[in-house]
């Protein structure tokens, strides 16, 4: 299972009550800071995520309302935080502008409390955990070096108890072992292999991050199969030619790439402020009725259904 907490969603610019893109993927004890627009630091310790928990950062483009709040938060982390380390990763011509942000403006010669890395990452997977990957993938948008994130558990058998009471095994470690793919002996003598107590695999639970696009066909894809969607909804269909002159995504586009790729749940963000809320949900929601427009703060459990 996955959780994604939003800490901004407005487009652009900030409104009264939408701060600029960021949010937090987690996975057990792992965090990923996805994108990090201006005044993110507030959102995290209004969110009680906590900053020491935050040493990863994916960015899905180098436009400033998605890293502009990295001067921000590097400014605190050297005031107020002590985090071991911290991992920047975008594709190249992102990284060379935060490298300035951060390098010539927050930091300016001085060396950063923690071990600061910058990662080049270019579409595949970027991190290979136990039981989960992210893969990055390209994303079409104004400028170069555009990534979307997918988060994907790895396939497991589940282990099935009942067979397992059946053949006698009992409670405790012995059935850890066989969980990680061991045989083991019972005081019989009989022996119990993992092939006699997991059912058939499983695939996990898969969550899609988009940021800023202007098409679907080459994302549908990744998406195909989404448990959670989350991508942009920064025009409604009225205004699709406005959409398509600054490469952003509508409601209705988003909706039906959705429910073309089987996408379980709809997450809509960076929501302009020239439309109310309502009409955005209302224009997805006809298409994908499992369609909502998130709002600051808002929690989403991601699991499979």
């Amino acid at each position: 299972m996955f959780e994604i907490v939003f800490l901004g969603t407005s487009a652009s610019a900030p409104s009264a009550r939408r701060g600029l893109s960021a949010q937090v993927v987690k996975h057990n004890e792992h965090r990923f800071l996805i994108d990090c627009g201006e005044g993110t630091q507030r959102q995290i310790l209004q969110s009680g995520i906590g900053f020491k928990s935050i040493n990863r950062i994916l960015l899905t483009h180098g436009h400033l309302d998605h890293i502009l709040g990295l001067g921000g938060l590097m400014s605190t982390f050297i005031r107020w935080e002590s985090i071991e380390s911290l991992e920047i990763c975008a594709g190249k011509s992102v990284l060379e502008r935060v490298k300035v942000l951060v390098n010539d403006v927050v930091l300016r010669g001085t060396t950063p409390p923690m071990m600061l890395s910058y990662r080049e990452i270019t579409p595949g997977i970027i991190y290979d955990e136990a039981d989960f990957t992210v893969s990055a993938i390209p994303v079409t948008h104004r400028g170069p070096d555009c990534l979307g994130y997918v988060f994907e558990e790895k396939p497991r058998r589940p282990f099935l108890p009942e067979v397992a009471d059946a053949l006698g095994v009992p409670f405790g470690h012995v059935r850890s072992l066989l969980v990680n793919g061991e045989t083991i002996t019972l005081e019989n003598g009989s022996t119990v292999g993992p092939e006699d107590v997991l059912g058939p695999e499983q695939k996990g639970t898969k969550l899609v991050v988009i940021g800023d696009t202007g098409r679907t066909d080459d994302i549908f894809p990744y998406v195909q199969g989404a448990n959670a969607l989350v991508i942009e909804s920064t025009y409604i269909d009225e205004d699709v030619d406005m959409a398509r002159q600054f490469s952003h995504m509508t409601a209705k586009g988003a909706a039906e790439l959705a429910v073309k790729a089987g996408v379980d749940q709809l997450l809509l963000t960076h929501i302009s402020r020239r439309y109310r809320e309502k009409d955005v949900a209302a224009e997805a929601q006809a298409i994908h009725p499992n369609a909502v427009v998130v709002r600051d703060f808002d929690t989403y459990q991601v699991k499979k259904v």
